[in-house]
């Protein structure tokens, strides 16, 4: 950790805002759970006094300000797996927090093609205000949820979701399995894929590491030992409650069979 990343984390909460309500919440699981799952985009929420960061309500609602379909595969995981589930309250625009406070995407001033208002030409000030506002206390929580089960989570597994299309090019990959600076989990989903999954899964699509996406598996996951992955899944494929449910049940399977065998 930088000094600068240090210095954000350590603002008292005089200098965070007052009113933006809950920046995450955890969804509980049982005590012996052996997964603690992830889900920083679950939300697309800006609280009232970002006044919308400029945007029409459409961008604001839409994949640029959350991941779509995300949480409903999250959750569908964690009923599987028995396992807790800790979740975003506010939209990425406002701070992203599968994103240190030291890089520029952290409060992204343009999202794929759209430029966003609220984040432009903001002072060091603001930006150190937005890291103390939102993604120091979402660390702080799940840094709290995953010390109360140490001793029992063996694996993190982040949920994020993907459009089909971006910067007009479709993707064909439908499920991708991620990984930053531990691969052995992720290697071996890839190697044991489950013959009913019947989607397109890749290691490493439609990002990687390199696009700064590890950020939560690599300070939560391999900071602390644990098996970690993140998995993308394209949110055409999980619009509805049913998609989302059985997507979210095939990939739970496929991750405890996976922890299974890397167990033995």
């Amino acid at each position: 950790m930088n000094m600068k990343m240090k210095k954000s984390l350590q603002m008292n909460a005089a200098a965070a805002f007052d009113d933006i309500g809950p920046v995450a919440s955890v969804e509980p699981g049982p005590a012996g759970a052996k997964v603690l799952l992830v889900c920083e985009h679950a939300s697309s929420h800006i609280p009232e006094q970002f006044g919308g960061l400029g945007l029409p309500i459409e961008l604001q609602q839409s994949h640029i300000a959350w991941d779509p379909g995300a949480l409903g595969v999250a959750r569908a995981m964690a009923t599987v797996l028995e396992a807790p589930l800790v979740r975003g309250c506010i939209s990425r625009l406002v701070y992203d927090c599968n994103r240190p406070p030291e890089v520029e995407s952290s409060i992204p001033a343009k999202s794929e093609i759209y430029e966003i208002p609220g984040n432009s030409n903001l002072s060091e000030a603001d930006r150190t205000l937005r890291v103390a506002s939102v993604y120091a206390p979402f660390r702080r929580l799940l840094g709290r949820e995953i010390h109360r089960r140490k001793g029992s989570v063996q694996s993190i597994v982040t949920v994020h979701s993907f459009t089909p299309i971006f910067h007009g090019r479709k993707r064909d990959v439908e499920v991708g399995i991620l990984h930053g600076q531990d691969p052995g989990f992720a290697r071996a989903m890839m190697a044991s894929v489950p013959e009913d999954l019947n989607m397109v899964a890749r290691l490493n699509e439609p990002y990687s590491a390199a696009d700064g996406v590890a950020h939560t598996l690599d300070v939560h996951g391999v900071a602390n030992g644990f098996l970690n992955v993140m998995i993308e899944i394209r949110n055409d494929l999980i619009q509805t409650k049913s998609q989302q449910e059985e997507i979210g049940a095939k990939l739970a399977s496929w991750i405890s069979d996976t922890l299974a065998d890397t167990s033995k």
